[in-house]
């Protein structure tokens, strides 16, 4: 890969990564819930599950996704149902409520598995990949594109969790750490709103 256009690719993968979104808000809401060190698994999730997501959708699912109405409807209203849903477990309990029925942080699973209902990873990954990989050497470049996702996705995932983390002595009165897990999940249901607003 060129290096002019390996810099285009961390500039534009970067900004996205670190701009607002599902991802970023739940890491912040759980980094200030429960500490960065409780929050590793879901970092973890998001550096590889989001890389992972991109390669199969740039090497297997992209024609699908933009070829098939039906495929992108289902993907968008289950993936609102689902964010929806995480926000108000956020608002309500600071996290996901687990069989204990105790607010805990995502497991690396789940945050990999995520990624796959993000409507904010799904077009960073159809957009992504559709610029940069190669077709004369799809392989090469997707490689390329998964390694820079991964250190982007690291690096923002710590930040945004670490951000999470540095608020929590503030937050360590429980009306400001209520006002901030439901700030938390109006980003996440806002976000949700954005993108069923502007599919119709």
């Amino acid at each position: 890969m060129p290096i002019e256009i390996l810099v285009s690719l961390a500039l534009i993968t970067f900004a996205g990564s670190l701009t607002p979104g599902p991802n970023n808000a739940l890491l912040a809401a759980s980094g200030a819930n429960f500490g960065l060190r409780r929050t590793l698994p879901h970092v973890a999730g998001i550096t590889l599950g989001f890389p992972l997501m991109a390669l199969t959708v740039g090497i297997l699912l992209g024609e699908l996704f933009q070829q098939s109405a039906t495929f992108r409807e289902v993907v968008r209203w289950v993936g609102a149902a689902l964010l929806l849903w995480v926000a108000w477990q956020i608002a309500r309990h600071g996290g996901l409520r687990g069989a204990s029925a105790r607010a805990r942080p995502f497991t690396m699973l789940e945050s990999a598995a995520f990624q796959w209902i993000n409507p904010k990873a799904w077009v960073m990954a159809i957009a992504i990949t559709a610029q940069f990989i190669d077709p004369q050497r799809p392989w090469a470049s997707a490689t390329m594109i998964v390694l820079v996702l991964a250190i982007a996705g690291l690096s923002s995932a710590l930040a945004w969790a670490g951000v999470g983390q540095m608020l929590a002595r503030w937050l360590s009165n429980p009306v400001r750490l209520r006002f901030f897990n439901i700030s938390m999940a109006a980003l996440i249901a806002a976000g949700v709103a954005v993108m069923i607003f502007e599919g119709i």
